[in-house]
C-alpha cells in the first residue's frame, strides 16, 4: 500500500489534484505527471463506483497515491472503494464530530472502526496478504474530512480531536457559499474561517488541505499553514490545453486571411 500519511504527519507539503473525468487514461497520465496524490471524485465527478476500479488499476503503476471522495459517510460507500485499493477517503459536508466519527468508523477495521472484513478484494491482493494489509491499514489509510459548512466551523475542535481524522480539508466553493460570499476567497470572512480551521487542525496535531485552481495562490495558502494542497483537475487540464491550442491555431489561421 502506498503511504503518504507519515510524510504528512512529519509536516511535508504534499501536492495533488482532482480526477473528475472518470477515465483510467487521464488518471494514468496525471499519475505520471509528478503529483504526490490524486483524488478520484465520486461526489461531482463524471465517473461512478464502477469507474473507480479501472482508475486505481491505472494509477497502480505510477508513483501517485490515490484517494477517493465518496458521496456520503455511508459505510458501504467507504468500504467499497477501500476494498478496491484506495489509500483513504475524503467525505464532503461533514458537520460535526458525530458525522466525522461515522466516516472514521467506516475507514478502519475493528477494534478501531466497523469496516466490514472481506479478504478476497483487490486491496488485500485477493486474499494473499490480508494480515499485512490489516496491520498496516490504521497507520496508512488517510481520513480526510471536508469542512464546508457553517455548522462544521462551530465544531472544529471536536472534529479535529478525533483519532483517525488526519486532514481537515477546506471546500472553498461550498464554504464561501455557506458564508454568503460565494467565490470571494480574499474576503476577510472567508480568511477568518480558514484561519480557524487551520488553528483547530494544528492544535490537534492534524493537517489542513485545500483545493484551488490558480497556482499563483500556492504561496498564500502554504504560508497560512496548509500542507495538503490540490490545484486543478484532469478536466481543467484537458479543457485548458484544448482551448490554448485552438486559440493558437485560430491566430495562425488569421495570418492567412
Amino acid at each position: 500500500m502506498k503511504n503518504l500519511k507519515k510524510r504528512l504527519q512529519q509536516g511535508e507539503t504534499l501536492n495533488g489534484c482532482w480526477l473528475n473525468l472518470g477515465s483510467p487514461l487521464t488518471a494514468e497520465i496525471v499519475g505520471l505527471s509528478g503529483f504526490d496524490w490524486v483524488l478520484i471524485d465520486l461526489e461531482h465527478g463524471a465517473g461512478t463506483e464502477k469507474d473507480v476500479l479501472a482508475q486505481l488499476q491505472a494509477l497502480e503503476s505510477t508513483p501517485t497515491v490515490a484517494f477517493v471522495r465518496v458521496e456520503s459517510s455511508d459505510s458501504a460507500r467507504i468500504s467499497r472503494v477501500l476494498d478496491m485499493g484506495a489509500a483513504g477517503v475524503m467525505c464532503p459536508k461533514v458537520n460535526n464530530a458525530i458525522e466525522a466519527k461515522k466516516v472514521i468508523n467506516g475507514l478502519h477495521y475493528p477494534p478501531f472502526g466497523n469496516r466490514g472484513v472481506a479478504k478476497m478484494v483487490r486491496a488485500t491482493g485477493f486474499g494473499q496478504h490480508f494480515q499485512t494489509y490489516y496491520d498496516a491499514s490504521k497507520e496508512s489509510l488517510l481520513g480526510i474530512i471536508q469542512i464546508e459548512t457553517v455548522e462544521a466551523l462551530n465544531h472544529l475542535d471536536e472534529i479535529a480531536a478525533l483519532e483517525g481524522v488526519d486532514v481537515l480539508f477546506i471546500g472553498p466553493a461550498d464554504l464561501s457559499m455557506e458564508l454568503g460570499i460565494f467565490g470571494q476567497f480574499d474576503n476577510l470572512i472567508f480568511i477568518d474561517a480558514l484561519q480557524k480551521i487551520i488553528l483547530a487542525a494544528q492544535k490537534a496535531g492534524k493537517s489542513t488541505g485545500i483545493l484551488f485552481f490558480n497556482p499563483d495562490d500556492y504561496q498564500k495558502y502554504h504560508d497560512m499553514g496548509i500542507r495538503f494542497i490540490a490545484c486543478g483537475a484532469d478536466a481543467t487540464f484537458v479543457a485548458d490545453g484544448a482551448r490554448a491550442m485552438a486559440k493558437k491555431l485560430a491566430a495562425a489561421r488569421a495570418t492567412y486571411t
